[in-house]
């Protein structure tokens, strides 16, 4: 694998080549910013976080929804970035965002290669929770996404959403309560 973080001009490129819908791409920008500002504060709190890797994986979370708007975009994601030659850290990015995570034993109903899709590095755990206070190309509230998944995804998942909530409220305060719900 690469190890070269590509531009954001470059990852916007690569968004659209790869089929994205102009509203898929726009989800996306929206994620990173939502991202980068829980990294700046994750930063303000003396915290290491690789902020161009937040913005980079953040932009290219979707990139599987270029084939199909599925659970699957993240397996299906991560396979092109592979193509792609993406640095591994975005690669784990793209294939962990999905929910709270999917458990190994989830990987495996879905029939995705058995492991666990769980975020694990601050910034894997970043964007996977930005995610899911953007609904298209708005902030929702973190608890109207768990409420809209509750009856979508298994309940280990919805777990996960509201660990990552826990987490980052312990972490930087309650950013979700900060949002610009205009």
């Amino acid at each position: 694998m690469n190890d070269q973080m590509p531009s954001k001009k470059k990852t916007l490129k690569l968004l659209l080549q790869s089929g994205c819908s102009p509203k898929v791409v726009k989800h996306c920008k929206a994620v990173a910013e939502v991202a980068t500002e829980i990294a700046e504060a994750c930063r303000k709190k003396g915290l290491d976080v690789d902020m161009k890797l937040v913005e980079v994986g953040a932009l290219l979370h979707d990139i599987g929804r270029s084939k199909t708007h599925s659970v699957h975009h993240a397996v299906i994601g991560a396979e092109i970035a592979e193509s792609q030659k993406l640095p591994n850290a975005i690669i784990a990015i793209i294939e962990r965002h999905v929910g709270g995570g999917i458990t190994r034993e989830e990987a495996e109903k879905l029939g995705w290669p058995v492991k666990d899709y769980l975020p694990q590095t601050l910034e894997e755990k970043i964007v996977s929770y930005a995610d899911k206070l953007i609904e298209d190309t708005k902030r929702v509230p973190i608890e109207r996404t768990i409420k809209k998944f509750s009856k979508k995804i298994p309940q280990s998942s919805v777990d996960g959403m509201k660990r990552l909530h826990e987490e980052f409220s312990s972490l930087i305060g309650d950013f979700d309560a900060h949002r610009d719900t205009a």
